[in-house]
């Protein structure tokens, strides 16, 4: 038995066609005919019934047929893994983020890189909508994220890494009018757009909803451009409280909200199938900085 049999017995089983079989392996129909005959006889068994029209997989050939593909599966996986070694001297991880959880994978990426100074690292910043459509693609290893932006996918593993709270975020010189939320009402908001980060602007609307508040809101797509614009008087805002402090501007303040819960989650996301070594490292200082991380919360102002 070798590869090129069973990648012939894997494309005649799907196409039901030797000839196609034939063009998507670049042989002759005569070679693949072979190969068939080939792994019946080492089976012992008649892997397709063929008459003038048809083709069909006997029981015994729908067997076959995962085992095959399983096999043809892991010799990819080995390969891939085996060329990204060879790129990147000891391998190369590549990691997603949104605008909203690079701070924790900054932090991991931090311990990464001192443990394993030859190991490539690719860092992509996506919107928070697009974060959901790579998930599935093998090119990236982990996905950093909000946990409810994370779907229901057998395929998929994650890990909560922190958790944070929401908090009002304000000039320098601003004045408070009052102890209830209620004083907002006629403030303009600058709120990351839904595009960006839509659970994080779901977040938001629903405090204004549950302190009945319908505010003038403008959106922009960076967390950066959010806080000048805060610091320059343009309008106050919402985000995550550490995220906040990580960038923070020196002529914003925080204020937090302490009248309900505000608290968010994070994950990192990726595959449970995943064969990459340099991965592997990774994923282990993530469970070690999730499992030995501060959680409390370190609040500066009340509301």
């Amino acid at each position: 038995m070798d590869f090129n049999q069973i990648n012939c017995f894997i494309s005649v089983a799907k196409t039901l066609n030797f000839s196609e079989a034939a063009r998507q392996n670049f042989v002759s129909q005569s070679t693949v005919s072979r190969y068939v005959s080939e792994l019946e006889k080492e089976f012992g068994v008649k892997l397709f019934t063929r008459n003038h029209r048809d083709v069909m997989l006997t029981n015994e050939g729908k067997t076959l047929l995962p085992y095959a593909i399983e096999i043809t599966n892991s010799l990819q996986k080995a390969k891939s893994v085996i060329q990204r070694m060879n790129k990147g001297g000891m391998g190369k991880i590549s990691i997603t983020f949104d605008a909203v959880s690079g701070a924790f994978a900054q932090k991991c990426l931090k311990r990464f890189s001192k443990l394993y100074p030859d190991i490539a690292v690719e860092i992509t910043e996506i919107s928070g909508r697009e974060n959901i459509q790579t998930l599935s693609d093998t090119a990236y290893d982990f996905h950093f994220m909000l946990r409810d932006m994370l779907p229901e996918n057998d395929e998929l593993d994650s890990i909560v890494t922190h958790k944070d709270t929401l908090s009002l975020i304000v000039p320098k010189d601003y004045k408070e009018m009052g102890r209830s939320m209620q004083y907002l009402q006629n403030e303009k908001f600058i709120l990351l757009s839904e595009n960006i980060s839509p659970i994080l602007y779901m977040e938001i609307m629903d405090i204004f909803r549950t302190c009945h508040l319908s505010p003038n809101i403008s959106t922009y797509d960076s967390v950066k451009a959010i806080l000048i614009a805060v610091g320059a008087g343009l309008g106050i805002t919402i985000l995550p409280t550490q995220l906040t402090k990580i960038q923070m501007c020196e002529n914003v303040k925080i204020l937090t909200i302490d009248t309900f819960e505000t608290d968010i989650s994070y994950v990192m996301s990726y595959r449970k199938d995943f064969s990459n070594p340099a991965a592997s490292l990774f994923l282990n200082i993530v469970k070690d900085i999730t499992k030995n991380k501060d959680l409390e919360k370190d609040e500066e102002y009340a509301l």
